[in-house]
């Protein structure tokens, strides 16, 4: 095995030596650690509840004069990813890092995310009510036809549901202090339109969409500060893949050998080299699997302390000041408005667009379906109760 490098922040208020300009600045401290060194857990303010109300100006100028932000900061505030091949046994592992870490635990996204709405109703059931072009597209799906006219919205959205996770996980870092875990993210996402695009699934138009919504989003992201990559060989994959016997990637058009070199390729050469620029990489051979006990020793042996404010490294995570961190905070609170930065207006790939005619037929029967009609809470038909009496929404 290679080794893991781990993460931690404790802030820390360096003075300005006498005479000089410099004001003080706060930088990330400590490594990270696994809950049999950690210890007692130091006194701290409680975690905000970001998932049942907003973050108003009021809270942040209150958190900026009580530094509760950077006061719920421990040595494991961070953000750490692990990716790898599909069958690599991403999730397994990371689940049990997260444990190990006592962070909390993102899943890989899936198109579930977008197609099963609060209430858990299933959106793909109305697909045969709809035109061919606005019928729901998931990852089966493209297993099953890798060039299909939806593959490129398919991908388009999965990006997008990356990035809406990925802004979860840092508002929950923010409002908690508590680090993340997450299975995949956002700026690996890259690697499977590459490949896509390399064995003639999408088209070089959508590429082209795909990266200016890129560069018009994820300069509003902090990177993660730890990237774990998971290498298993194509032969590898290929065999867990025929183990795991799921019904869309068995016989598979869209798994071939090529897709799956190119994957891997992508991976190497491109993702792990452009992430080990601003995060610290660990790359473990996980052909035979591995232990999570070693990882952690090993990332328990990482040390940020050599990365200051000019450093690319961490750069995103090295700030003024509390006032600094309370504005990072709010701009992950405020996810519509990150959100939005998604609409870019391209009208020039045919698979990108629809008509009128076929957008108001997908409008009139996705928001006739049982909870969408009004915002969550005030469904009735769905089992809200009160709703005349309900003076707050459901944040």
């Amino acid at each position: 095995m290679s080794g893991v490098f781990r993460i931690g922040v404790r802030l820390v208020k360096g003075a300005p030596v006498a005479g000089s300009p410099v004001s003080p600045f706060f930088i990330a401290a400590r490594n990270i650690s696994g809950k049999t060194l950690r210890g007692s857990k130091l006194s701290k303010p409680k975690p905000f509840p970001y998932l049942e109300k907003p973050y108003s100006a009021l809270n942040a100028c209150m958190d900026v004069l009580r530094k509760n932000t950077t006061s719920r900061f421990d040595e494991n505030t961070k953000v750490v990813v692990v990716d790898g091949p599909i069958a690599a046994g991403k999730s397994a592992f990371a689940k049990e890092l997260a444990a190990e870490l006592e962070m909390k635990y993102f899943p890989e996204v899936t198109m579930d995310n977008y197609y099963i709405n609060p209430y858990g109703y299933d959106m793909r059931q109305l697909d045969p009510l709809l035109p061919v072009n606005m019928q729901s597209f998931d990852v089966a799906k493209f297993h099953q036809n890798p060039t299909h006219r939806n593959v490129a919205t398919f991908q388009v959205r999965m990006m997008v549901e990356r990035f809406s996770q990925y802004i979860d996980a840092l508002a929950h870092l923010f409002s908690t202090g508590e680090g993340v875990v997450l299975d995949r993210s956002v700026y690996s996402d890259f690697v499977f339109v590459e490949a896509m695009f390399r064995n003639g699934y999408i088209s070089k138009g959508a590429r082209s969409v795909y990266y200016d919504i890129v560069k018009n989003t994820f300069c509003d992201l902090m990177k993660p500060h730890l990237v774990i990559y998971l290498d298993v060989p194509v032969n590898v994959v290929k065999d867990r893949i025929k183990k795991r016997a799921n019904p869309a990637e068995v016989g598979s058009k869209a798994l071939t050998d090529q897709y799956l070199k190119d994957i891997e390729t992508i991976y190497k050469q491109q993702y792990l080299k452009d992430i080990s620029t601003h995060a610290e990489l660990l790359i473990y051979d996980w052909s035979d699997y591995g232990e999570t006990e070693v990882v952690v020793e090993d990332i328990e042996r990482i040390d940020f302390d050599r990365f200051d404010k000019d450093d690319p490294k961490m750069r995103d995570w090295v700030l003024e000041n509390e006032e600094d961190w309370t504005e990072a905070r709010c701009r992950y609170m405020d996810k519509p408005d990150l959100l939005n930065s998604m609409n870019v207006p391209r009208f020039d790939v045919p698979e990108l667009t629809v008509s009128p005619d076929d957008f108001k037929a997908w409008y009139d029967v996705w928001f006739s379906a049982p909870g969408m009609q009004y915002r969550k809470g005030y469904n009735e038909e769905c089992g809200d109760t009160g709703i005349l009496t309900k003076t707050k929404t459901d944040f």
